[in-house]
């Protein structure tokens, strides 16, 4: 695992003792730095874009994808938890040309996505918080290079 995730940390001793279960919790950095603002992004991308997997395939699937099946209120709560990962850019200092060309994905993909089936379809191929998290993580390369880390 590299440190670009987050790292799981075990319940303490009293709470699995009394819950019967061993769940997992995850530190979510804190703080204003490029590095933790990055796993924070990284984190709301993972849950948007690719935290489950279809059974049977290879394909992985998110909340935006999911919550997309509720007819457009599905695909206008996906856009505003997507508008948490552009403040978080706009935190960083992202030009605001950046900003528009993040939000303009966002609300792309809110429109086609709101169409009945065909946006159902569009939200599992067209991943535009997958796409603002590669802008952002180009702008922390250039800006901040010690927040870089190696992909897998």
């Amino acid at each position: 695992m590299t440190q670009d995730r987050l790292t799981p940390m075990p319940p303490p001793q009293d709470e699995r003792a009394s819950a019967g279960t061993d769940r997992m919790r995850f530190e979510m950095p804190l703080g204003r730095e490029p590095l933790a603002v990055r796993r924070r992004i990284e984190a709301m991308e993972h849950l948007l874009e690719r935290s489950a997997a279809i059974p049977g395939t290879n394909m992985r699937v998110g909340l935006d994808q999911i919550i997309g099946l509720v007819p457009v209120v599905g695909d206008l709560v996906a856009a505003a938890m997507g508008s948490y990962i552009v403040w978080e850019a706009r935190n960083l200092g992202l030009p605001k040309w950046r900003l528009w060309q993040m939000m303009g994905r966002i609300g792309f993909d809110t429109a086609v996505g709101a169409i009945p089936l065909v946006g159902d379809a569009f939200d599992v191929v067209y991943r535009s918080n997958t796409k603002n998290l590669k802008t952002i993580k180009r702008h922390l390369d250039k800006h901040h290079p010690e927040t870089r880390t190696i992909e897998q």
